[in-house]
């Protein structure tokens, strides 16, 4: 299986996630699946039953961050010498060039992409456009709304 790209805070937030689950979320449900069988009849218990429900839900969550993260190349953009190029974690500051409008984007993996908080997918098509280029060029992306232009104002790595 090949490695999957993810920030480093992106693997902070799913690390610190993981830990929660772990400490707090797994002992909340389980003593919450024993004061339940304490109830007595576990077939029309329903309380048993939604905390099983959960317990599924918080393990099924651990396994996949657990898997995430070791399939995860962890990519620190603030040590990357890349001289000036649109690379993964790069931070982007964008003009479009039919409508003036700046925009900001940082290029982060699939599990990280907030488009509300500027995060786009490396999987996206206007990171796809933007990988490789450089200040001062303009990128074409195939949006569904048809073709947009931009151009790069600024790479940052932070």
């Amino acid at each position: 299986m090949s490695k999957t790209p993810l920030t480093v805070s992106g693997a902070s937030k799913l690390k610190a996630e993981l830990q929660r689950l772990k400490t707090e979320e797994r002992p909340r449900v389980i003593a919450a699946i024993a004061e339940a069988r304490e109830h007595g009849d576990l077939k029309e218990n329903a309380e048993y039953h939604a905390a099983r429900e959960e317990q599924g839900f918080i393990e099924g969550r651990i396994k996949e961050i657990e898997s995430k993260l070791s399939n995860a190349q962890i990519i620190d953009v603030a040590n990357l010498n890349a001289g000036g190029k649109v690379v993964f974690g790069a931070t982007v500051d964008l003009t479009d060039e039919g409508s003036g409008a700046e925009v900001t984007y940082q290029i982060v993996g699939d599990d990280e992409a907030d488009i509300k908080q500027g995060m786009i997918s490396i999987n996206s098509p206007i990171a796809r456009a933007l990988i490789g280029k450089e200040e001062g060029d303009v990128v074409t992306v195939n949006a569904p709304g048809g073709d947009k232009d931009y151009e790069i104002v600024k790479v940052r790595y932070i």
